[in-house]
């Protein structure tokens, strides 16, 4: 009989550990682009992501992880039916990605007013930075008029008196344009539209080869970025009239754009070449992984893996009690790619913007060089509008 107790005594307690080992896994919603033109930008934040949960064996913050990966498509029906199936049927307590500033203002009120967690890892329009600011809400990435803020300074240093701009009529085209215009001080000669999916540029460039300007900013993202520059460059404007641009070279488009990009301007708070530990890691740990140099999508879904590692074990897996992950969240507590990080009132960083030119890097490949740091510790233009403190 006793031999017995002790038996069952053991089977018991080796059910109760073999319980804990099998912990529920807490499942974690990613969207973005995943195909058509756009997919290499949301593959880079989700391979910049997903680095993290292999690194730690499938775990953020100690604690099994299910990502469950959706493609959006750039379509804002596709993106409100993704988020209503992760949200219903997943019961999902936290959504990650989100690439295109248009799929942000579709899902954002859904997710936030569920009081879904939303750790934006790229898009960043200007109506959540302030009066639609949520508490829910954790941008990683930038706001997306700063990094054309950065090239009205940047232009104004170089002493640009005429201007042309060009971007796709989208929210995030539009607020890269009023960014620069925000705060370039010399002539906008010509402010053009052209539509999302629109693959060529010939007619614009031939009005903008005859408005003669002293310089020219972009916003062209993704697949549109490497027609663009490739026909800026076919057009014979590239080494005479300055290319600067949001998004059209990075670590998506240079691979397809190579030599044809030298000497075009981006600007980004994330550089390949940054000098600090957790930088270093990254980039010799993706290299190794994905065999190419990562772009800022990479880098931004990476740190927004980091952060959510960093709060998940603050709370000890609890992401259920909202007000302490919301504060885990909050205090921003992992060591960035970007070197110092923190967030501000409206939970979009304060940080370091850079200007950088596209060169060829030791190795003799093309890649981001950084040139020159205009902005230093910048909070967004709208965050004064957020009513959150």
């Amino acid at each position: 009989m006793q031999t017995f107790r002790k038996l069952a005594i053991g089977l018991i307690a080796a059910c109760g550990i073999a319980g804990a080992q099998a912990q529920t896994p807490l499942k974690i919603g990613f969207i973005g682009e995943l195909s058509g033109p756009q997919g290499a930008l949301g593959q880079d934040q989700y391979d910049g992501f997903m680095m993290v949960v292999e690194r730690n064996g499938g775990k953020l913050g100690g604690v099994p992880v299910q990502v469950i990966k959706e493609d959006t498509q750039l379509k804002p029906d596709v993106a409100n039916q993704v988020v209503q199936r992760l949200i219903e049927r997943d019961k999902v307590p936290i959504i990650a990605g989100v690439t295109f500033s248009n799929i942000m203002m579709a899902i954002h009120k859904t997710v936030t007013d569920k009081e879904i967690f939303l750790i934006g890892s790229n898009a960043g329009p200007s109506p959540i930075a302030g009066a639609a600011c949520s508490p829910y809400q954790f941008v990683v990435s930038w706001q997306v008029d700063q990094l054309a803020e950065v090239f009205g300074v940047h232009a104004n240093e170089k002493g640009y008196k005429k201007v042309y701009l060009m971007a796709p009529n989208y929210q995030a085209g539009k607020d890269f344009l009023s960014g620069f215009k925000r705060t370039f001080k010399g002539q906008i000669l010509d402010e053009v539209y052209t539509p999302l999916n629109q693959p060529d540029f010939s007619a614009e460039l031939t009005q903008l080869s005859a408005a003669k300007p002293d310089a020219v900013f972009v916003f062209y993202p993704g697949g549109l970025g490497i027609n663009f520059v490739k026909q800026y460059q076919q057009a014979g404007l590239l080494g005479k009239v300055p290319l600067m641009s949001g998004g059209a070279v990075d670590g998506t488009t240079l691979p397809a754009l190579k030599e044809a990009a030298l000497g075009v301007l981006g600007a980004f708070p994330w550089g390949p070449d940054l000098d600090n530990p957790a930088n270093k890691r990254f980039m010799e740990e993706f290299e190794r992984k994905h065999n190419r140099i990562p772009a800022a999508f990479a880098a931004q879904g990476y740190d927004s893996a980091l952060l959510l590692d960093s709060a998940i074990r603050k709370v000890k897996g609890n992401v259920a009690d909202k007000r302490a992950f919301m504060a885990a969240l909050k205090a921003g507590d992992f060591e960035s790619v970007r070197g110092s990080f923190k967030f501000g009132n409206n939970n979009f960083p304060i940080q370091n913007f850079h200007i950088q030119e596209v060169a060829k890097d030791a190795k003799g490949r093309v890649s981001l060089k950084t040139i020159a740091t205009p902005f230093k510790s910048q909070a967004d233009s709208y965050h004064a509008q957020c009513a959150m403190k």
